[in-house]
This record gives structure tokens, C-alpha cells and sequence, in this order.
């Protein structure tokens, strides 16, 4: 096979809608579970949807914890999608606490409901870009709309992970982070319009160099 990007299958992922738009884009895909199939791929997306216990305990059990660990060395790309970008994480307190990938240093918390209006937060919301020259931002106008659905958020230990944020009630937050080859967001790009294609792109463009 050329130049493909691997989608990972740990059975808790909007898998079909991101594999759409990889194919809206005639990008070769696949979806798959297998190390050496992932690790080959040009680019590799972390895509997420469920709690964050189980999604680790999934990782676990398909053995995908040191291929991950093995993109981090290797310097990527990979992109993370919600689910798929707290996972990098350290910690989660979600029903419980939870080590995470810690690929990225910091936690993953929950709303605090005296300062959102409802959790959780389902819907359009901006992203200020934080280095809005940055490859994933390219084509995109500054404080563009994405589509979100998720209760928790990531705090970032080291402010230089940090690539966008966002504000939902009183709290701003984290909604795109980065380190080396790694992108991550907490919106959806596959339910967000022409931005979020554009992003995709942005991703796949980067990969193909």
C-alpha cells in the first residue's frame, strides 16, 4: 500500500464518519487494530467517543498502549479526536480516576456546573488560535466555529501544549493541543462543516511531507 493513514479500532470511536471524510478527501484509510498496519501508516487518527475508563481498558486489552507510545517516539502524526485527544493525557477523573496514555502531561476534568450553563456542552462553539500560523490552522479564519459534545476538558501541564481555546460559560479551556507531530482537538472535525475538512486536510498535507 502508498501513502495511507490508519484509523484505530479500540471499538469506542465515531469511526465511520471520520473514515467518510478521509475518503471525501481521496485519501487512502483503513481502519484497523493491527500494530504493524498502524505503525506503517503515513499518519494515524485516535478517534473517540465514551468514557474514558473503558477506552483505556480497550487500549489495554488490544495491546495498542505501546504502539501509541511507539508514535510518540517516532514523532507521528497522529491526530486525536475528543475521546481520542484526552486519552493522551495523564489522569481523568471521569466516574472514577484513571490513568491515561500520558503522552501529554496533565488531567482531564469535569464542567464545574456552577459555571456552565448545561453538562454537556453539545454544540457549535469557537476556537481562538493560539498560534494561528501553526499547519492545522491554515486555511481557516481566526475564532472559527467547530462542533463539540463532551462533559470533561484537558488542563495541559506546560502551557506549550496548548494550541487553541475555547469558552463555554465562565471557563476557557483547552480545545486544541499539540506536541512534536501531535495534534489533538476536542470538537469533532468530521461533524464540523468545511472547517473541520479543512483541518482534516491540513492533517493529511502534513503527513504526505
Amino acid at each position: 500500500m502508498s501513502f495511507y493513514i490508519a484509523i484505530i479500532d479500540y471499538e469506542m470511536g465515531n469511526l465511520k464518519s471520520v473514515y467518510k471524510l478521509l475518503v471525501h478527501l481521496n485519501v487512502e484509510t483503513i481502519i484497523t487494530d493491527n500494530p504493524k498496519q498502524i505503525l506503517e501508516a503515513d499518519g494515524v487518527i485516535l478517534p473517540g467517543v465514551g468514557a474514558f475508563g473503558d477506552a483505556m481498558n480497550q487500549l489495554k486489552k488490544k495491546n495498542l498502549i505501546p504502539v501509541l507510545n511507539q508514535i510518540k517516539s517516532q514523532h507521528g502524526p497522529l491526530f486525536g479526536i475528543c475521546l481520542g485527544m484526552q486519552l493522551l493525557f495523564t489522569n481523568s477523573t471521569e466516574m472514577g480516576s484513571f490513568g491515561g496514555l500520558d503522552i501529554i502531561k496533565g488531567d482531564v476534568v469535569l464542567f464545574d456546573k456552577s459555571k456552565v450553563d448545561k453538562i454537556p456542552q453539545i454544540g457549535w462553539n469557537n476556537v481562538k488560535f493560539i498560534d494561528p500560523n501553526h499547519y492545522i490552522f491554515q486555511g481557516i479564519q481566526l475564532e472559527s466555529y467547530f462542533y463539540f459534545v463532551h462533559s470533561y476538558y484537558v488542563i495541559p501541564s506546560e502551557k506549550r501544549n496548548n494550541l487553541g481555546l475555547t469558552c463555554y460559560g465562565d471557563i476557557e479551556f483547552c480545545s486544541v493541543v499539540t506536541d512534536n507531530n501531535i495534534v489533538a482537538t476536542q470538537f469533532h472535525p468530521e461533524k464540523s462543516g468545511k472547517n473541520g475538512v479543512e483541518l482534516i486536510n491540513n492533517f493529511i498535507k502534513h503527513c504526505k511531507k
